[in-house]
């Protein structure tokens, strides 16, 4: 497709923005913003909620119309569904989360591999699912993430623990199981990121499934946060890696989540903090990454997964410039589902290759999730009161219209 369309993109266009919301859908979305607009609402509902869900109380019915209608797709894959095919008929694909919280236990961890398996072949029989999203920490325990992390000499493949060696083997084995489920379906799988003090072996177990199942085309992608400050540096390096080993990079790039909880880890251990000393770097360097990966377009497989204007108009501005099309097949966008639809929507409309990050999973579950939603809402910058403006804008334009 040709990008003429491109000089009619506008992020504050709010008539495609929430074209697929009724009016009365609207409405309750302003409700809930404004609800979390409140100063104190969100730090003392994100530790009254989980609490209240555990005293069977009738908070059930609430949490479900409310927080969890507006960021969650259902409880079962099923109930996803009416979610799906309603964003399919905007131009709008999912990249389906099972938003279930690790549990410890080996057969937690098997579980989840299977319920991931169950995931992929659902994903596989809708025509608008391309990727799903899977967290090591769903797979392995965290401490032997941690113990991974820590040992230099494990990354010559040595270590004095066989306990632990065979434990690890058992995770890269719950992986593969899951790549080449979805390497046969032509799933992507993107591998979520964690906290820097376990990102290691979750970055080389990543390598490892992009060298089996990447050959032909990205199945398997790693992500990097920018906010921490070695993550372009690490994106050259596993450039570098692929085009060694011949296999095609699959990289989403988001700012990141645990910057509060990394900040405070490296001041109590007395580590220079991994974190960007100030939003504008991690900025500079989201920007560089976009631009690199857009650059080296046929040697890597990128998602640019970002709330902010800036870095998907870059992203769409790079694809004119290079004379690439919008919907080229190693370009994909992505913002969260119930957020940031002026983004989703106004890109969908000229043509991009652009998705939901849909997470589901019975309420009790997700509800680490929701409070990490409604948190992070509040922290970033007036994203909550730009959800406000841009919702309070489109029910001005339909009374008016």
């Amino acid at each position: 497709m040709t990008n003429d369309s491109k000089m009619n993109i506008s992020f504050d266009n709010t008539e495609n923005a929430f074209a697929y919301k009724t009016d009365k859908e609207l409405k309750q979305s302003k409700f809930l913003f404004n609800t979390m607009d409140y100063p104190l609402f969100v730090p003392i509902g994100t530790r009254l909620t989980p609490f209240l869900m555990k005293t069977g109380l009738p908070v059930h019915g609430i949490i479900r119309n409310t927080i969890f209608k507006q960021f969650v797709g259902g409880e079962t894959l099923p109930e996803t569904s009416e979610v799906v095919s309603l964003l399919k008929q905007f131009g709008v694909q999912v990249i389906l989360d099972y938003g279930v919280e690790g549990k410890e236990g080996e057969e937690n961890f098997e579980h989840a591999a299977d319920v991931f398996i169950d995931v992929i072949n659902y994903a596989a029989t809708q025509s608008n699912i391309p990727f799903i999203s899977v967290k090591v920490t769903g797979l392995a325990r965290f401490s032997l993430l941690q113990t991974l992390n820590e040992a230099p000499r494990l990354r010559s493949g040595i270590h004095d623990h066989e306990l632990e060696i065979d434990e690890w083997d058992r995770v890269r084995k719950r992986m593969h199981r899951i790549c080449e489920v979805a390497a046969e379906k032509n799933i992507g799988v993107l591998i979520d990121s964690e906290e820097s003090w376990i990102q290691d072996p979750v970055d080389r177990l990543c390598m490892e499934m992009m060298e089996t199942f990447n050959k032909e085309k990205a199945i398997v992608y790693n992500t990097i946060q920018l906010y921490r400050h070695d993550r372009l540096h690490f994106l050259h390096l596993s450039h570098r890696i692929a085009k060694e080993k011949q296999f095609v990079l699959g990289m989403k790039l988001v700012r990141g989540a645990y910057m509060e909880k990394e900040r405070s880890r490296a001041s109590q251990r007395g580590y220079p903090s991994p974190i960007q000393v100030d939003k504008e770097n991690t900025d500079k360097d989201f920007d560089a990454s976009v631009e690199y990966c857009i650059k080296n377009i046929n040697e890597i497989s990128s998602i640019i997964a970002s709330h902010n204007d800036a870095s998907n108009m870059l992203g769409v501005q790079l694809l004119e410039k290079n004379n690439l099309p919008f919907n080229h097949p190693n370009i994909h966008f992505s913002q969260l589902y119930g957020m940031s639809d002026n983004i989703t929507f106004n890109l969908a409309k000229i043509g991009c290759n652009v998705s939901k990050y849909l997470p589901f999973g019975p309420i009790r579950d997700v509800i680490p999730y929701l409070m990490r939603r409604a948190q992070e809402n509040s922290s970033m910058s007036g994203q909550t009161g730009r959800e406000l403006s841009l919702i309070r804008k489109e029910l001005k334009r339909r009374k008016s219209a």
